[in-house]
């Protein structure tokens, strides 16, 4: 065995026990806890982590039927489920070393022990141990990838000069580990930058985790980033890896950071100046190694001179910064972007494959797209649905075409604040005060509709 096996917990109410196995052991762990009073043990638990747990099962108030060593078994591992305990007794028997591995316990042996034997049986278990995290967190990165996988329109299309100069920065700074900050309008496409970024990353093997800042409530950040221990808040049913252990050596996308409030912004810089996450209700720091990846819609430098948004954070995570063009400055582009969703939903709703007719091409590069690609995406995927001819003709965007006519008449007032205050106010209207279906309308999250409510007094 290697000293760098780990810390080693001995329980045992014989001092000579606690002596000699000290002695045996401390030649082969990095540290090991010897411990005399069993009702330390959550105090112990709670306070440190350890790589294989020796555990008395008689102690003095229970002589021989092990009705001790199994209670405190289920108490350690209700602090830790994955703890590799080893249970020890003088008067262990077949029967009652078969119960404890049915308890979950990892092996058994019996005292006085011989060394070689108590040796090989502490580096399987250590082994034992070991696999349990990797199997750990195998299972949350391939419950990841599978999530990734099943997303469609991972290729971002486009060969605009806007969109063919956002490319060669990727190229630029994909390779490196730089932190990149992507800005631009709702809609744009952001995410799928990022996922190119990884993509194109020498962490492209590893798992691409994507996490909506917006759409997590401020009790929930700390649970949901950095993860939690069972029984730390009344909901903690299990212990759960953060989204940054997920994470661990492949990329972290944070989508609408911009949308943090100024507590959780520094509770975000903590974590990457130290590169360690502690999980809620876990006393111990995990280390991380990921490629930080953020996006906002927001103006985060008129924030930070308004005293919203952390300068230092700020730069933290924009070592690199691309900015994504709106749809309306790129023009060119929307004939690429309507074939490729016609071919697409006439897929999904099993249609035959249609035409475009070159004015309806000419109507939907002059429409001004305030919702962008994914406002194009779902003008089409209504047109597939709602046409009947083998073309989309401008009649089957007539919608599109109505709202466009309709909007350019209401507008007497160019006031910026104005127009925005009135449109907020449409949508809600509009939903009879549903905050959550007027924030879809407006193509924002529901806490950027806060915001704008709150700017605006109303």
């Amino acid at each position: 065995m290697d000293k760098e096996i780990g810390k080693i917990l001995v329980i045992d109410d014989d001092e000579d026990v606690l002596i000699a196995a000290k002695l045996l052991l401390k030649k082969h762990a990095r540290e090991v806890i010897i411990e005399k009073n069993p009702k330390k043990i959550p105090f112990l638990m709670n306070n440190d982590t350890y790589d294989v747990i020796l555990l008395d099962m008689n102690f003095s108030k229970d002589i021989t039927s092990g009705k001790e060593g199994f209670y405190w078994l289920q108490q350690i591992l209700e602090v830790d489920p994955s703890a590799v305990v080893i249970l020890i007794t003088a008067f262990g028997d077949v029967e009652m070393a078969v119960k404890a591995l049915k308890e979950g316990a990892t092996d058994f042996v019996l005292k006085p022990w011989q060394n070689e034997k108590l040796i090989g049986t502490l580096s399987a278990a250590i082994k034992l141990k070991e696999s349990y995290k990797e199997v750990d967190k195998l299972k949350s990165a391939k419950k990841q990838l599978e999530a990734e996988v099943n997303k469609p329109f991972k290729d971002i299309i486009g060969d605009s000069p806007a969109m063919q100069n956002v490319f060669s920065i990727i190229d630029k700074v994909a390779g490196t580990d730089a932190n990149v900050l992507i800005l631009g309008e709702n809609g744009t496409g952001k995410e799928l930058v990022a996922r190119a970024i990884h993509q194109r990353s020498l962490r492209q093997e590893n798992v691409f985790v994507s996490v909506d800042m917006g759409a997590i409530t401020e009790t929930l950040f700390e649970s949901e980033l950095f993860g939690h221990k069972k029984g730390s808040f009344t909901d903690a049913k299990e212990d759960r890896a953060g989204r940054f252990e997920v994470a661990n050596g492949g990329s972290l996308f944070l989508d609408e950071i911009g949308n943090l409030s100024m507590p959780l912004q520094s509770k975000l810089l903590t974590v990457l100046q130290q590169r360690e996450v502690t999980r809620i209700g876990a006393n111990k720091p995990i280390s991380i190694d990921i490629r930080l990846i953020c996006a906002t819609n927001m103006p985060v430098y008129d924030m930070v001179g308004e005293s919203t948004f952390r300068q230092d954070l700020l730069y933290r995570i924009n070592t690199v910064e691309i900015h994504l063009p709106p749809l309306r400055e790129r023009e060119d582009d929307i004939i690429q972007l309507t074939d490729h969703f016609v071919s697409v939903y006439c897929e999904k709703y099993r249609k035959p494959p249609k035409k475009v007719s070159a004015s309806t091409y000419k109507k939907l590069q002059k429409y001004s797209w305030p919702g962008n690609i994914r406002e194009l995406q779902h003008a089409i995927e209504r047109a597939i649905i709602m046409s009947e001819g083998n073309t989309l003709m401008p009649d089957d965007f007539f919608f599109l075409i109505q709202k466009q006519d309709s909007g350019a008449e209401a507008v007497d007032n160019f006031n910026l604040d104005e127009v925005e205050k009135n449109v907020i106010l449409k949508a809600i209207n509009k939903h009879s005060g549903n905050i959550s279906k007027a924030a879809k309308e407006l193509g924002l999250t529901r806490a950027s509709l806060y915001r704008r409510l709150e700017k605006h007094g109303l």
